[in-house]
């Protein structure tokens, strides 16, 4: 598969964004924020709904900055994309392997979970009005496209389209954890890179099941290393 071209303004919109409104990183987070929110479904990592929803009536709503209002609703979108992509893919692969629709369903979860910000904070829902493979975001309709279609040419493509997103979704949540302070935010996106994470490491395993070594497409070589000896 020919890599897909990312624009380097979609891996980077939301750290743009943040630093142009001022954003700063916080170490006021609560030990609650520092752990993950997750379960395993099917041997997938996955949200869940309950403990979240726990976890956020604890913390305090705090004034949300045009930065953070910025960061949620594309990455409401961008969690959107991955779910679209595998429930395609499933319907070409699914036969082949259970990733797809497993991951699939685990990303509808973190879907819900910036649902769940976005309805905090009164913000529109970007993806409301949209169907499956259909984005608000130009930017992310242009890569749903080109991703689709690198992994239509084979199961082994698929696989690896599906890896490239893992890393594409941790490179964005860790631009914007390193500049958001609201600690509701922090305690999602937090959950949703250990997500990212068992994700990437489960379509590396399902690679190796076909033969096929991956080799990491945007995160550097140590940072692939560190996720997939994890």
């Amino acid at each position: 598969m020919k890599r897909p071209v990312i624009p380097t303004v979609l891996l980077i919109s939301a750290a743009f964004a943040l630093t142009a409104c001022g954003g700063g990183g916080s170490e006021t987070a609560s030990a609650d924020a520092a752990q993950p929110v997750e379960v395993v479904v099917d041997g997938v990592a996955t949200i869940s709904a309950a403990r979240l929803g726990n976890l956020l009536r604890t913390v305090p709503v705090e004034p949300l900055s045009a930065a953070e209002q910025t960061s949620l609703v594309f990455m409401r979108e961008e969690e959107k994309l991955a779910r679209d992509v595998y429930v395609y893919l499933d319907s070409l692969w699914g036969a082949s392997v259970p990733t797809f629709s497993n991951i699939a369903r685990s990303e509808a979860t973190h879907m819900a979970s910036v649902l769940t910000l976005l309805q905090r904070y009164a913000l529109s829902d970007p993806a409301a009005a949209t169907g499956l493979g259909q984005f608000s975001d130009p930017r992310l309709q242009v890569l749903y496209d080109q991703l689709v279609a690198g992994g239509s040419v084979s199961l082994v493509e698929a696989l690896k389209v599906g890896a490239a997103i893992e890393e594409i979704d941790i490179i964005d949540l860790q631009a914007a954890l390193a500049l958001i302070d609201n600690r509701d935010i922090r305690l999602v996106y937090e959950s949703l890179v250990s997500g990212s994470r068992n994700h990437l490491q489960a379509f590396v395993w399902a690679l190796q099941q076909q033969g096929v070594v991956y080799t990491p497409q945007y995160l550097t070589p140590a940072d692939y290393a560190a996720i997939v000896g994890s």
